[in-house]
């Protein structure tokens, strides 16, 4: 029994040895790792054609609107507070896990600043392709949709602003939702 016992114990004295100095295991384990745009900090993306199309609608013509938003700085703000909600959000949090939270926040600001008519111009992936094979849930959506109503709440954006940018994204979760 001792002599088990010390075998056992000399077996797992080296199995818990220090790794080797010197050793890159992600290379040894086949890990690519993407360096960050040292200007945008995001990360890089395979290429695709790049159009205002890919927004999913058309953009409103109303001033009014866009001061109802306090502006592409409001715009841009509320974006971002909704990608973080939705980060923070248990819901929701780890669809968004495993995704550059920077281009996310850069293209959603962008997205919804050419919807509500600020000007903008639209640099991200249509809709099916940027969700696709996410597993998106109507629930999840709506969890979303919640986050970005919250944001537009705390933005201080009127309910009636807030209606027509929902009344635009609303068609597109045909394009988003998986199951």
């Amino acid at each position: 029994m001792l002599l088990t016992t010390a075998a056992a114990a000399a077996a797992l004295m080296l199995l818990q040895q220090a790794p080797a100095e010197g050793v890159d295991w992600d290379a040894e384990f086949g890990v690519e790792t993407k360096e960050r745009d040292p200007v945008t900090g995001e990360l890089p993306v395979d290429p695709y054609e790049q159009s205002n199309a890919n927004a999913g609608a058309t953009p409103y013509d109303s001033a009014r609107l866009v001061r109802d938003f306090g502006g592409r700085d409001g715009i841009v703000r509320i974006a971002a507070r909704t990608v973080e909600l939705s980060e923070a959000d248990p819901r929701i949090a780890a669809i968004f896990a495993a995704h550059d939270m920077v281009r996310l926040k850069r293209t959603l600001g962008e997205q919804f600043c050419y919807l509500i008519g600020a000007g903008c111009d639209y640099s991200g992936r249509d809709m099916r392709t940027a969700h696709a094979e996410m597993g998106v849930t109507k629930a999840d959506m709506n969890a979303l949709v919640e986050n970005l109503q919250a944001a537009m709440c705390e933005a201080d954006v009127p309910f009636a602003a807030q209606n027509r940018l929902l009344a635009k994204l609303a068609p597109m979760s045909g394009q988003v939702v998986e199951r």
